[in-house]
Formats: C-alpha cells, structure tokens, sequence
C-alpha cells in the first residue's frame, strides 16, 4: 500500500495522511507541520506521544509536547537576548520561570504544502513557512528566512529533511531541534517500565538553574552512562534535561547515528537516525508520569550564539543571504 490523502480530517483538523508499507503517518501543515502520528500497524507500535481523546485544542495550547514538532528557534535564550555577528535581538520572555525566551515561534505557525507525490513506493509531502515582515515576530527579528519540510514515507520508515534558507542581509543564526515526543509505551498494551533508551552521547553539558549551560564539558557519571550503555528507563523517573554532546554509536555491530528505543518483552525497536549537523542530545520526559518522553537531537548547544565557546563547539553558525542548511532524521522500526 502507497497513498497519501491531503484531505483528511484528524481532530477535526485538515491533515495529510500518508501510508507506505507498514507505517501510517498523519501530519498537520497548519499546525506547524507537526507529526501528530506514527504508526507501525503491523506491529502495532505507536511511535509519537498519541492519546485517542485529546483534543485539537488541547495540543494547540502545547504543540512542543504533541507529536513532532519542529523548532526554531529552539530551547532557551538568556533572558531572551540573541546576539549574532551583526546584531543583538531581544525576544519576548515566555518562560518567566527562568527569564528565557524558549522554543521559537515556526511550529506555532501555519505552514503551506508546497508538493507531493506518490509513487515509487513512497509518499512525499513538503511544507514551508516563510518569515517576514507580515508576521507577529518580525518585530523581535527582522531577518527574512523560510524553513522547509521533506517528509518522505516508505518501506524505510519516515525521512524528514529540514531546510533554512536566508531571505535577508542581516546574518541568520542556525539552531534547529525537534521535540522528539516518544509514546511511552511503544508497544500497545506494553508497559512503560520494559522501555529502554539508549543515545550516543559524550559529554555533558553542564547546565545551571536556569537551565543554560555553563560552559563546562563534564565526564559521564553513572546516571549519563546509562543513556550510553542502553539501560537507561525513559519513564517512570524524573529527566530534567539531560544534555550531551553528540557521538556516533553501533546498532548491530554496525555504525548508526541515533537513538534507539527498545522494549525488551515484544523485541521491538524504534530507531531515529540523524544526520551529523545534530551536534548535540537533550532529554526530557516532563516529569516521567505523562505517559511519553523526548530524546531531542539538536544542531547547537542551548543558548549557543550568547557563549563564550567557539562556534565548532557549540554548534552554531550563520547564514548569508541565499545560503541554506540542511539537517534530517530518520524514524523506522523493527
């Protein structure tokens, strides 16, 4: 089977359903092209925090903890200052907890389908936002710039290609992560504590109180090595971001960059490849009682532009105009 429907209604929302081999996947351009839904039907395996009953209105009013969504600017900004190489930007402070600005504003917006197809057993779906002048934001940041999405569906399980392209003469920093919801537990009718995460990391980043780095590259201590060695429970105990830099690890005595989530009693596996620009891993799993958690890949460190920490370090960097940056990921199962 290989069809995508762009006329389909999810929470009484306009969706694009696309369903290729095992997988079905529903994706809502108008809500920040998020990912609303993954499934492997034929293992019956619920990959994205999904609950049947709640409604659209409740994850507008949270879109970061829904599905998939995809930020820029992501994570939090120092009392929500950016500074690039030619400029200083003061953003709204939306987390008045820490005095941040946090997690940008594109997957708040409506985004276009710009194509798709089906065929060659796959389905293809791309989407974009573009920012300027006439939206809310541009009185905060006045750098032109669209971000695209390439959803491409197959046998191979879900491919999505980011892509950043400055529109303005003003530098445009590079920060981009997703806020990657895993559905606690994978398997349906499995349980949350036969979950287990394992991530390539190799550093901590040690964070303060606020929750921003300070710049200091801790070693692994026995709670970090967990997420390393494959045994850590994604659930079930709090992770309060959990910070890392970004390593290649092995995925059955071969290469692979990502993540893998395993539950131990059926044998199954999800598995999120990413490309190498994800320079770094956050996780978080709001609170471990919400019934999901989320292994966040992310090109640059949080706060990255505002450190004193060369740019090879921290991961961010900058676009000219016409420039574009492209980051993707890959989500299978088996």
């Amino acid at each position: 089977m290989n069809k995508i429907d762009l006329n389909f209604k999810f929470k009484g929302v306009d969706c694009v359903k696309m369903q290729s081999d095992k997988y079905t996947v529903i994706i809502a351009p108008s809500v920040g092209s998020a990912v609303l839904r993954m499934r492997d039907d034929a293992n019956d395996l619920e990959v994205f925090r999904f609950k049947k009953f709640v409604s659209m209105k409740t994850i507008n009013g949270q879109r970061e903890i829904w599905g998939l969504p995809t930020l820029y600017l992501p994570n939090r900004f120092d009392k929500g200052v950016l500074k690039t190489s030619d400029a200083v930007y003061n953003f709204p402070i939306n987390e008045p907890k820490f005095d941040n600005f946090i997690h940008g504003w594109v997957h708040k917006r409506a985004h276009e389908i710009e194509c798709y197809s089906q065929d060659n057993g796959k389905c293809v779906l791309i989407t974009s936002f573009t920012h300027d002048k006439n939206d809310e934001m541009y009185e905060y940041f006045p750098v032109d710039f669209k971000i695209s999405y390439t959803f491409t569906l197959s046998k191979d399980g879900l491919l999505q290609e980011i892509y950043l392209t400055s529109n303005s003469d003003k530098a445009l920093p590079v920060s981009i992560c997703t806020h990657t919801c895993i559905n606690a537990p994978l398997k349906d009718g499995g349980s949350e504590a036969d979950m287990r995460l394992s991530v390539p990391v190799g550093e901590k980043c040690e964070l303060n109180l606020r929750c921003l780095p300070t710049e200091r590259l801790l070693p692994l201590a026995d709670w970090d090595k967990e997420y390393k060695e494959g045994t850590k429970v994604p659930v079930g105990q709090k992770i309060e971001n959990d910070m890392y830099t970004a390593v290649k690890n092995t995925y059955k005595g071969k290469p692979f960059n990502g993540a893998v989530i395993s539950d131990i009693k059926s044998g199954h596996v999800l598995l999120n490849e990413v490309s190498k620009e994800f320079k770094f891993w956050n996780m978080w799993n709001h609170d471990g009682d919400k019934g999901y958690f989320c292994p966040e890949p992310m090109t640059a460190m949080i706060n990255s532009p505002n450190l004193e920490l060369p740019n090879e370090v921290t991961g961010y960097r900058e676009l000219k105009k016409g420039e574009t940056f492209k980051c993707w990921q890959r989500f299978f199962t088996e």
